[in-house]
């Protein structure tokens, strides 16, 4: 039996997929907003003086960087409810679950950044006259900021990927839209080839901008 891959079939289930990729965008893009955030948090109290403030950061740190998101987000959505006692939304724990696995990632990447800032533009910026502060905000971040934007780009690649998981508990990204469609048509390998193309041209696009940024960045300091 001779097998023949219908296009036909594969063109007509991009419509039906194009209803969650918008959901797939959405869910990355807002666990990422959010696990900035808390990954400028942990990542400088892990390097911070004191024991009490570094402990904590590296327990969350570890704890999201060794464990998968898909344990994650089912912890978050089946688990964390009877603890609440009330039910936890699923978008709500798609983003959490982002938010909390991209944030101890990008807490490393704030560590590395700000770690690679040689010792002497510290100690520049006190002679100067600034404050810890003033060196840190003026001198230390804006270059280490620099530094991190391709880890940066590529963590939001990689959480960008991570939301397929998120069809286990029926969010309606590009995954789960696909298994819809499966389940009427029964064109899996059409359905998942379009799925895997259209994550395809999104992180090529972040990939794209990424590498614009960096030959930006190398343009400019030469």
């Amino acid at each position: 039996m001779e097998f023949q891959f219908d296009w036909q079939a594969a063109f007509n289930a991009l419509p039906y997929l194009l209803q969650g990729l918008p959901w797939t965008v959405a869910i990355a893009g807002g666990g990422l907003f959010i696990g900035f955030f808390i990954g400028i948090l942990f990542g400088l109290l892990s390097i911070a003086p004191s024991r009490f403030t570094r402990a904590p950061a590296i327990t969350y740190i570890e704890i999201f960087r060794g464990t998968p998101v898909l344990v994650q987000v089912l912890f978050i959505f089946y688990g964390l409810p009877q603890i609440l006692g009330g039910p936890i939304d699923k978008i709500t724990a798609s983003v959490a679950a982002i938010a909390l696995n991209s944030g101890a990632y990008i807490s490393e990447i704030v560590r590395g950044g700000v770690q690679s800032i040689e010792r002497g533009q510290r100690e520049a910026g006190l002679s100067l006259g600034l404050s810890r502060s003033q060196t840190f905000y003026y001198i230390i971040w804006p270059q280490a900021l620099r530094r991190m934007v391709p880890p940066l780009g590529n963590q939001a690649i990689i959480s960008l990927k991570d939301t397929s998981l998120f069809s286990v508990i029926g969010v309606g990204e590009l995954v789960r839209e696909g298994q819809i469609y499966i389940a009427d048509t029964f064109s899996a390998l059409e359905t998942y080839f379009m799925v895997a193309m259209l994550y395809l041209v999104v992180t090529l696009s972040l990939s794209f901008l990424l590498r614009m940024y960096e030959r930006r960045g190398a343009a400019g300091r030469a």
